[in-house]
């Protein structure tokens, strides 16, 4: 069976397997093709691929003999009419993208997304959401720090004192976590909001003060992810956190709603608020953000504070995200493909079946039946 790695589109740094990934492929007796210039921008030339045992071909040559396509992204249609029956494996967030769901189906093709992946404790390691955003809490920090006019430590100094800056991360998942650890190696004084008390504790741990609100909606059973919750509990929350981003200085937005548009968390009387110099990431801008200025791969300024949308920071460091998301491909591989190198798709697999949006060319992933009417 053969691997096809596929050149990511304009302004995608990361690849989805390194060299590095490729002997544990022989050792399943795969054979893989690579796209020429496929893993450039992660610093993975094409001979060091070739080294590993690749072959370095042209597109259509990589569509035209691979089983198995990898591509972070969504391709153009023109590529899902391979003329044969193939594996697609990415992240296409088709929760967010119905459209994706009809062209897909439109193939008699079988496409895997990753993001789809149930958050259970077998499917850890190959969580390329968790992955991916580790990463982007970590990139958030430092982006705020390079662009915050002021320290984040506290200074002592003859010319007097430095107050330490003061962070704000809203969402308490893999990236806020990640991003309470950097602020706090970086001198900062952290709080946190997060809907689920069940994160206290780790937020605690990491040196930050938690926001608790009563009265929030169980999400003990949303695999991991925020819930919708009551108006009641909206209008205290809105309260809350108010009072917190009148004196925060940096503010980390992180939250998201699968399948839905991001929850509006900071509104335009708090960011009037803040004062002049303040920065806000929002990792969740690729969903309509957690401000009303936010707009993806944008930075705005409203009030004299910096607000940068941002969803794909883990792209700024690819040669670290590929290697994470290449793990990830290679332990999710190892459920579809037999130990002699032959495909076998086991929808009895809750990992597989969860994943799997389109079975050749029939929408099977139950959130998604009905999205591509």
């Amino acid at each position: 069976m053969k691997v096809g790695i596929l050149k990511e589109p304009a302004g995608e740094t990361r690849v989805s397997l390194l060299p590095e990934h490729l002997a544990t492929l022989q050792k399943w007796n795969l054979s893989v093709y690579v796209e020429l210039g496929a893993g450039n921008l992660a610093f993975a030339k094409d001979e060091v691929y070739e080294q590993a045992g690749a072959r370095v071909v042209d597109r259509n040559e990589v569509l035209r003999e691979a089983d198995v396509l990898l591509s972070i992204h969504q391709p153009p249609v023109a590529d899902m009419a391979t003329g044969k029956h193939t594996i697609w494996l990415g992240m296409y967030f088709p929760l967010w993208n119905p459209e994706a769901v009809a062209q897909w189906s439109s193939h008699t093709l079988s496409v895997f997304s990753l993001d789809l992946l149930p958050r259970t404790t077998r499917a850890q390691s190959m969580d390329v959401l968790s992955s991916q955003a580790n990463i982007a809490g970590y990139k958030a920090v430092l982006l705020a720090a390079n662009v915050y006019p002021r320290y984040f430590p506290m200074f002592m100094t003859a010319a007097g004192s430095i107050a330490p800056a003061k962070v704000l991360i809203l969402g308490a998942g893999v990236a806020g976590l990640q991003a309470i650890a950097t602020a706090k190696r970086l001198g900062a004084v952290v709080e946190v909001f997060d809907t689920r008390p069940a994160v206290k504790e780790e937020v605690m741990s990491l040196g930050a003060k938690f926001i608790e609100v009563e009265g929030a909606a169980d999400a003990s059973a949303a695999g991991g992810y925020a819930v919708e919750q009551s108006d009641a509990f909206k209008e205290k929350q809105r309260q809350r956190i108010a009072e917190s981003v009148a004196k925060s200085d940096i503010i980390i937005t992180t939250a998201q709603i699968p399948g839905k548009k991001a929850p509006l968390l900071i509104t335009e009387p708090m960011i009037n608020s803040m004062r002049n110099g303040s920065v806000i990431v929002d990792l969740a801008a690729a969903t309509g953000g957690n401000t009303p200025f936010t707009r993806n791969n944008e930075t705005v300024y409203a009030s004299g504070v910096t607000i940068i949308g941002n969803s794909a920071l883990s792209a700024d460091m690819p040669g670290d995200a590929s290697k994470l998301y290449g793990k990830n491909i290679l332990n999710f591989l190892q459920l579809i493909v037999k130990p002699e190198g032959s495909l076998y798709l086991n929808f009895e697999d809750d990992l597989v079946k969860g994943t799997c949006m389109v079975h050749e060319g029939v929408v099977v992933h139950e959130k998604l039946k009905g999205q591509s009417q």
